[in-house]
């Protein structure tokens, strides 16, 4: 089977310094990238995180200081990443809650701007915990019928986790093949930033999901307390975060469109002196 897609799809995973996404730093990635004609590329790097990984990060992917001491930092690696991803949907395993988040952390630190828009995100492990609660080792027995060799290295896991959706979509006739409902299937609930910070309620407003403003709209406590947003954007919060709040409040600030359908129909006769 082939996944129908109407652009490419870029299938990647990170190993890192650890968990926390504002913080921690990329020391692999990979990247296996679909094309709608079914042809594949794929590109891994060791990156030099330019800090130090911890002992409990090395024991989990095996990547110590001194193996990664003279590759390069993922800015000087952040063109060519960004130019291999640019105008295609992203998938990976634990992608939405993780890798994702984190790469945009690194590109925005590079300097490169990243966003979603025009974009889908695919998180096969998602539909993994929906339909069987595994992990990806079990997922790849499960679904494929084999073992996972090397495990938590991130070439070995991003090929696991496209034959594994592949897989998905064989056993599973009630999800249906395309990035679109694959995308809608692997994602728990609508976010407006990737870290959870800021979530969308029933009326598409963008809400606080934490602190002393969680569930009220990000635009009624910019209005009530102008200044959250300045502490937010000093604080350490995620950068994309601090980019999605940004964002509304210039939205807040542009001038709104006051007129009536009607005025603009007769601002337009007049222009060109239609009747």
């Amino acid at each position: 089977m082939n996944l129908k897609l109407e652009k490419p799809i870029v299938f990647f995973d990170l190993e890192t310094t650890g968990v926390n996404i504002a913080t921690d730093r990329i020391v692999e990635i990979a990247i296996l990238k679909v094309f709608p004609n079914g042809n594949k590329e794929s590109k891994t790097w060791l990156v030099n995180p330019e800090i130090e990984i911890p002992q409990g990060a090395t024991d989990v992917h095996g990547i110590t200081n001194e193996k990664v001491v003279t590759e390069p930092t993922f800015k000087e690696l952040a063109p060519k990443v960004s130019e291999m991803i640019e105008g295609c949907d992203l998938a990976g395993f634990n992608s939405n809650r993780f890798d994702i988040p984190l790469l945009a952390e690194e590109l925005m630190r590079a300097g490169i701007d990243f966003d979603m828009k025009n974009r889908k995100a695919i998180d096969v492990q998602v539909i993994f915990h929906k339909k069987e609660q595994r992990t990806l080792s079990a997922g790849y027995q499960f679904y494929c019928g084999k073992e996972l060799e090397g495990a938590h290295g991130a070439e070995a896991d991003t090929n696991a986790t496209y034959e594994i959706l592949l897989a998905q979509l064989e056993k599973y006739d009630d999800i249906e093949n395309s990035v679109d409902a694959l995308s809608e299937f692997s994602t728990h609930g609508e976010r407006a930033d990737f870290a959870g910070f800021i979530l969308m309620n029933e009326q598409k407003q963008e809400i606080f999901s934490f602190g002393k403003y969680k569930g009220r709209t990000v635009e009624e406590v910019f209005k009530e307390n102008p200044g959250y947003n300045n502490w937010i954007q000093n604080a350490d919060f995620p950068l994309y975060t601090k980019k999605v709040l940004k964002e509304i409040k210039e939205r807040m600030s542009a001038p709104k469109d006051t007129m009536s359908d009607a005025d603009k129909l007769q601002a337009l006769q007049q222009k060109f002196n239609l009747r």
